[in-house]
């Protein structure tokens, strides 16, 4: 008897918390968003962007505000971007005091409109949610990788 009601009452605890784990929605809204930017759909992203959000990264002083974010996004579009895409990518929800995120590590493949240029880079954003809409991100990768496979060279000033 005592092995049923220890049953029951571990069952119960993990019903009684399942309702407050927002996991599954928020990683479907990032799935979502990042599903979004694969089709290059920028009126998607408008509507899972909160009016508040800010875009930090990848370089230390970069931020966007959504206004922003959704007019590069309209820019790219039209005038960069010819394919982005996902492959090995994963999502992390985690719920903690200072609220709900979800961290995309992805392996993100981008071929540009003019010249058909293809890089890739490994890529981290962790997005902050709130009420179902992402409120920051914060992305993280390598620019100068991507400056090099596009043809850029680095030059020491020094030595010119």
């Amino acid at each position: 008897m005592k092995k049923i009601f220890l049953a029951a009452l571990m069952i119960g605890l993990f019903l009684s918390c399942a309702p407050n784990d927002p996991s599954k929605e928020n990683v479907a809204l990032i799935e979502n968003y990042i599903e979004a930017v694969e089709n290059l759909d920028y009126d998607a992203m408008d509507k899972i962007l909160d009016e508040t959000y800010i875009g930090i990264g990848p370089s230390r002083n970069d931020s966007i505000n959504k206004e922003q974010a959704i007019i590069n996004w309209k820019n790219n579009v039209a005038h960069l971007y010819e394919k982005i895409s996902y492959s090995r990518s994963q999502n992390i929800a985690v719920k903690t005091n200072e609220g709900e995120w979800v961290s995309n590590w992805a392996d993100l493949t981008i071929v540009y409109k003019d010249d058909q240029k293809e890089i890739s880079i490994l890529a981290n954003t962790v997005y902050e949610i709130k009420n179902g809409k992402i409120i920051k991100s914060l992305t993280f990768y390598n620019e100068a990788d991507a400056l090099e496979q596009l043809g850029y060279v680095f030059i020491n000033p020094e030595d010119l």
